[in-house]
């Protein structure tokens, strides 16, 4: 897998440079934003915490003061969870806007990163499975099983990650739209190049609307 600095000017958006002969675009797309913070950035996650965190300080305010006064107490903790999830957002909607992802029909380009842009290459020849979470919504992820042989940083690909897979990081395409289809045209242009994957799909039972 190859690592390229992302430059000012792309001859194609989202790759580095011009496409070998006989190479061609099958599919570009980016995160969905809301999605993206969602199921990588834990938006849900963050405003329960505060939810849980308002709850608890009117309810030990409540046994003193007044529950007019007691609601009070919790107004600063209701606009800290605010002031939280915008960020969680903003930080979702920089990398959705940062990324560019790209199949071809020879391998999956990434060019990703909202502070320090870099483009992934990863060939189908290193890919051995191609796994997908579809969520009800019809959006997911995207997760390619590299070889051993991928050097791929977990923290460098975050949030283009699959997510725990921390030992052996898995490159992502993340909360995409339309990911059943995307995901069959990866594994039909992999197996086209002769890598053959198999394509595993596991179906959220909760959706991430």
């Amino acid at each position: 897998m190859n690592q390229h600095p992302d430059f000012r000017t792309e001859p194609v958006p989202g790759l580095p440079e011009a496409l070998p002969k006989g190479e061609k675009i099958l599919w570009q797309g980016r995160p969905d934003t809301w999605h993206l913070a969602v199921e990588a950035c834990g938006l849900y996650w963050v405003g329960c915490y505060f939810v849980l965190l308002v709850l608890w300080r009117v309810g030990v305010s409540s046994g003193d003061l007044a529950m007019g006064e007691a609601l009070l107490t919790g107004v600063p903790f209701i606009l800290l969870g605010v002031a939280a999830t915008a960020i969680v957002w903003l930080i979702a909607w920089a990398q959705a806007r940062a990324t560019v992802y790209t199949i071809t029909s020879a391998r999956v380009v990434m060019r990703i990163g909202a502070a320090l842009p870099v483009t992934f290459n990863i060939p189908f020849s290193k890919v051995e499975n191609v796994w997908l979470d579809l969520r009800s919504s019809g959006t997911g992820t995207i997760a390619l099983q590299v070889t051993p042989v991928a050097r791929i940083s977990y923290m460098v690909m975050w949030p283009h990650i699959r997510p725990w897979h921390v030992r052996k990081p898995e490159p992502a395409i993340r909360a995409i739209p339309d990911a059943a289809r995307i995901a069959g045209l990866l594994a039909q242009a992999a197996e086209t190049h002769a890598s053959q994957p198999v394509l595993t799909r596991m179906c959220d039972t909760v959706a991430a609307e």
